[in-house]
């Protein structure tokens, strides 16, 4: 009986590109991208709702307009940077990172509603209004005071989505030669 010749087990992998080699592809995390994205946008959700509550008496149409538009750039820009940055070159994370920034425009106005009406230290106004008319938040992100549809609470969306997976893109692809 012969020996057995030192070597291994199992066939090797074949030589060449393989697609988590560091350097030559993808070896992001689209999972860990997505969920620092939720956390991020939640922050920046955070700092408009109190933004909001700061200065809603002094807001005009106007103002409250651009802030909620910076706040859907800002809440983009952030999200996308982080999910190019961790996620790098994966397109779940881009994709995760357009859906979350969108998330989180609509939850940061509807969570500032909401903060509106617990701004006196009473549950009393937030009983009424769940009692009364549970979807109120979206339905006043939604619509304007006159019944008609809001073009401006809608333009936020595709804009924080946009900008999250056009940096998310920008950002991951960095350094990327093919």
């Amino acid at each position: 009986m012969q020996p057995m010749q030192p070597g291994m087990p199992y066939a090797a992998p074949p030589f060449g590109h393989h697609p988590t080699t560091p350097g030559t592809g993808n070896t992001g995390n689209a999972v860990g991208a997505i969920l620092l994205g939720f956390l991020v946008s939640f922050v920046v959700s955070l700092v408009y709702v109190g933004i909001n509550m700061a200065t809603y008496k002094e807001q005009s149409s106007a103002v409250s307009n651009i802030l909620y538009l910076l706040h859907a750039l800002l809440n983009g820009a952030a999200v996308g940077a982080l999910a190019g940055t961790v996620g790098r070159g994966s397109n779940g994370a881009r994709v995760g990172a357009a859906i979350i920034a969108a998330l989180g425009v609509f939850f940061g106005y509807t969570n500032t509603v909401v903060s509106l009406f617990l701004r006196d230290g009473s549950l009393m106004p937030l009983k009424y209004m769940l009692e009364d008319d549970p979807l109120y938040p979206a339905k006043a992100w939604f619509d304007t005071q006159g019944g008609g549809v809001d073009w401006i609470s809608l333009l936020g969306l595709p804009l924080a989505a946009a900008t999250a997976w056009g940096l998310a893109h920008l950002i991951g692809n960095k350094g990327r030669t093919a």
